[in-house]
């Protein structure tokens, strides 16, 4: 037989490709199949015996298109188990009266739960309360849960909800199961949810205002409520919406911020009110949201929203918490493909006007307290001061009965963690604000301390390196008592970097740290939102807090010789380099650096 390939062939003849084919056509017809598959060594092979038909890596599940592998901690919990799933295990914390190990710590946020040790072996509940409405009944039932498994008072936070805090395992499902029986939820105001909606707090009443924010607020929420796909986002989201009246929601501090704005004639649009749209804001990584261009018809505010959040779901890091905000994506984007994104999930285009055609309002800065005519006739608000959000019960309930006898029954909760009694007829303020009085409340203060906001603190709060809530109202009240200033002058006082109360918007911005292993701040100014929009320069890295009164009251003794007329202290203290300042306070007192 003739050989089929000679040693030095390289291609085969015509009579051994006639040979192949009869072959192989022969094979084909007593069954014969070819294989090829792959050795366990990765090598081709035709034996069926000893290959595999199919050796390559398997596909590595996803979750929310993120491989398994390459999720956070955080990420890889909310995989194992969906927290909104957790009820069975709630029952039966509650019932052996057992604090959650680290997973479910994180997954218990998810229902408003925070198991705060180890500041405290307890517990904290917050509620959400959109756009910071509640009734007197609400008030009244949260005050009965405080008083009897809580610490006996509520927290007003600088979202406009209320906290509940120090109750214990046991009574987890109590608490949870009280809220809702007042109507309210609890449900995706921690961790990685949408928190609590801000809307402007005199929306409805403010005679000032382009547009009722309250029912942007209320709508966006309840879509939440009943969207199980918009729990569990890559980090916390928080959504503001301002109409454009006397007391700012500070909205260039959110996620997203819908801003009311008017446009008159001949801008190339209808003449009317729209809303703008300002995109990341994170002010602890100072950055406030700024404008994306974008004009929208008011119908169209709660369906974009509900897009962007939805884009940002989608394609946020789930794979280093560090980088898992909204702004975070845009930076790697860029504003115009995120919008393209959420266009993509609109049944409508959006609008671009130029930022320029804005028209603003001026904000009231000390709007909150005090009292002031409604846009209705014959009626005021009342703006009650409540030192750094702090409510005992007593007064929780004196609040719900005056809210009952002298308004509508309805309470207003502020970013500025005060609260507001609207709809008091003019000839009943003057008993209204006596009966205040005599529960231990005012509707005036000092130009500090109407200012005043605090985180939680040390007291309360793991991350916190100082007690916040008790410094703030220290340092208010004393520099209130020396110095009489005739203008608001915001104070924010936060206790770690997460910067919950803002250090870096307010006129002076103090920020918790450890000074040779004692409580102390870093200490900045000149902070402002809004139509005062800037970062807070900082003034000096570290002083121990038994130093830092002295050189607040340095600050405001040279304010009170050097300032121009009417100025205020923010403009005074953005008119003077840093090093001007320090000049101020350079002999008072020894700053720890």
């Amino acid at each position: 037989m003739e050989s089929f390939v000679s040693e030095n062939s390289t291609a085969f003849s015509a009579r051994q490709k006639e040979y192949l084919l009869g072959f192989f056509a022969g094979a084909m017809q007593r069954g014969v199949r070819p294989f090829v598959g792959h050795t366990d060594s990765g090598l081709l092979t035709d034996d069926p015996g000893s290959g595999f038909a199919n050796r390559a890596e398997p596909v590595e599940e996803t979750f929310h298109g993120t491989p398994v592998s390459d999720l956070s901690r955080e990420e890889l919990w909310k995989y194992e188990q969906n927290p909104l799933d957790i009820w069975e295990k709630l029952l039966v914390h509650a019932k052996e009266d057992r604090a959650p190990g680290a997973e479910d710590v994180f997954r218990f946020k998810f229902h408003g739960l925070f198991y705060v040790a180890p500041a405290q072996d307890s517990f904290m509940l917050r509620m959400r309360i959109p756009g910071g409405k509640m009734t007197s009944h609400q008030m009244r039932g949260l005050a009965d849960i405080a008083g009897s498994w809580g610490a006996g008072r509520a927290d007003i936070t600088t979202r406009a909800n209320l906290q509940i805090r120090e109750f214990r395992p046991k009574d987890i499902v109590r608490v949870l199961t009280g809220v809702q029986s007042l109507g309210l939820t609890s449900r995706g105001s921690g961790a990685d949810n949408i928190r609590n909606i801000t809307a402007s707090p005199l929306a409805g009443i403010d005679s000032r205002e382009w547009i009722d924010t309250t029912p942007f607020a209320v709508a966006l929420d309840h879509y939440i409520l009943n969207s199980r796909d918009l729990y569990g986002l890559p980090r916390k989201f928080n959504v503001a919406f301002d109409g454009g009246g006397a007391i700012s929601v500070v909205a260039d501090t959110n996620d997203i911020g819908f801003v009311a704005a008017r446009i008159g004639a001949g801008r190339g649009v209808p003449s009317g009110v729209y809303f703008r749209v300002l995109l990341c804001g994170i002010t602890g990584h100072k950055q406030f949201a700024s404008d994306s261009g974008l004009l929208l018809h008011p119908e169209q505010v709660v369906a974009v929203a509900a897009a962007m959040i939805r884009v940002f779901a989608d394609h946020g890091d789930r794979t280093d918490r560090r980088k898992a905000r909204l702004k975070y994506l845009v930076d790697k984007w860029g504003v115009e493909k995120f919008i393209a994104e959420t266009e993509k999930r609109l049944a409508f285009p959006l609008m671009r006007v130029p930022v320029e055609d804005l028209e603003h309002h001026a904000v009231a800065r000390a709007g909150h307290i005090g009292v002031y005519p409604q846009s209705q006739d014959g009626l005021h608000y009342i703006g009650v001061s409540v030192p750094v959000g702090r409510l005992p019960i007593n007064q929780m309930r004196a609040l719900a009965d005056m809210a009952e006898e002298f308004g509508s029954g309805e309470l207003r909760l502020t970013v500025w963690q005060n609260l507001i009694i609207p709809n008091v007829p003019s000839e009943r303020v003057t008993l209204a604000i006596e009966r205040l009085r005599s529960v231990g409340l005012e509707c005036t203060a000092g130009a500090v301390l109407r200012g005043t906001v605090a985180c939680t603190g040390s007291r309360g709060c793991r991350y916190a390196a100082t007690d916040t809530k008790a410094h703030a109202v220290e340092l208010a009240q004393r520099l209130d008592a020396r110095f009489k200033i005739d203008q608001p002058v915001n104070l924010h006082v936060t206790g770690c970097p997460h910067s919950c109360a803002q250090h870096y918007v307010g006129d002076i911005g103090l920020l918790g740290t450890k000074v040779n292993g004692e409580e102390g701040y870093q200490v900045v100014l000149g902070g402002g939102s809004g139509r005062d929009q800037g970062l807070a320069r900082e003034l000096i890295p570290s002083v121990a807090y038994r130093d830092l009164s002295p050189v607040l009251e340095g600050l405001f003794a040279a304010f009170e010789e050097r300032r121009h007329p009417d100025e205020s202290f923010l403009a005074f203290s953005r008119r003077h380099s840093v090093s001007e300042l320090q000049s101020f306070v350079k002999n008072k007192e020894p700053v720890s650096r």
